[in-house]
């Protein structure tokens, strides 16, 4: 500051002390301006938002009524969670041998049913319906498989002890049996859930859980309706 006015006095004040006091005083007045216009601007959306607040408050009261009816603890905690169906669910498993279930899209339900099971003593073999190839020739013979060779190694061919029979062997003692789950099985034929649908009879330690489609809430069937079979033909 004292060189400022020192310079002042004699009358040789530098272009860029003067050039800095105009950008200090056009910066401000360009904040005032603009906390002006921001001011005006909140003002004006206020009082938008209060008046479309008070036309939204008289049409809500314009004999408009809203009802809440037929609603249950399913809607809070969702689907299937408080069926209390589990007791059914195992006495169909033990009485039919083999059942078509057909889950929500969004699946989960059916995991509890499965628990169900697997505390009862069962064990799991898990498939896919794709890719399954014959599930004769998979689940009770000795089947053969081309891994991919994926150009390069020769084209192999191993050989596979039945699924069933090789699990069925090993499961320990205490055991209740074996549950046969295969997943997408809508794309199985009739002939494939027939066999299914007899496996138990040939394996009688075996059931058969399909998962033939999806629905809006889990169902089951006996997989001897969905195949086509009767009691009798059994």
């Amino acid at each position: 500051m004292a060189t400022t006015s020192s310079l002042q006095q004699y009358g040789r004040v530098p272009a860029s002390i003067n050039l800095h006091r105009k950008q200090q005083h056009s910066l401000s007045n360009c904040s005032s301006r603009v906390s002006v216009m921001a001011g005006n601007r909140n003002f004006m959306l206020l009082q938008g938002f209060i008046k479309n607040n008070k036309v939204s408050k008289r049409r809500s009261t314009a004999g408009l009524v809203v009802k809440c009816g037929g609603m249950g603890l399913g809607d809070f905690i969702g689907g299937d969670l408080v069926k209390f169906d589990i007791g059914q669910w195992l006495s169909d498993v033990e009485e039919h041998k083999a059942l078509a279930i057909y889950p929500p899209h969004e699946g989960g339900y059916e995991g509890r049913y499965l628990n169900r099971l697997i505390r009862q003593g069962y064990y799991f073999l898990d498939l896919s319906a794709r890719g399954l190839g014959d599930p004769e020739t998979t689940l009770t013979k000795v089947h053969p498989v081309c891994p991919a060779h994926l150009g390069k190694q020769p084209i192999a061919r191993w050989y596979f002890p039945p699924e069933v029979d090789f699990r069925l062997e090993h499961l320990p003692p205490d055991a209740k049996g074996l549950v046969v789950w295969i997943i997408e099985a809508k794309v199985l034929s009739k002939a494939e859930l027939q066999f299914l649908a007899l496996l138990p009879t040939l394996r009688p330690n075996v059931r058969v859980v399909a998962e033939c489609g999806n629905w809006r809430k889990l169902v089951w069937k006996p997989l001897k309706e969905i195949a086509g079979l009767t009691a009798e033909g059994a």
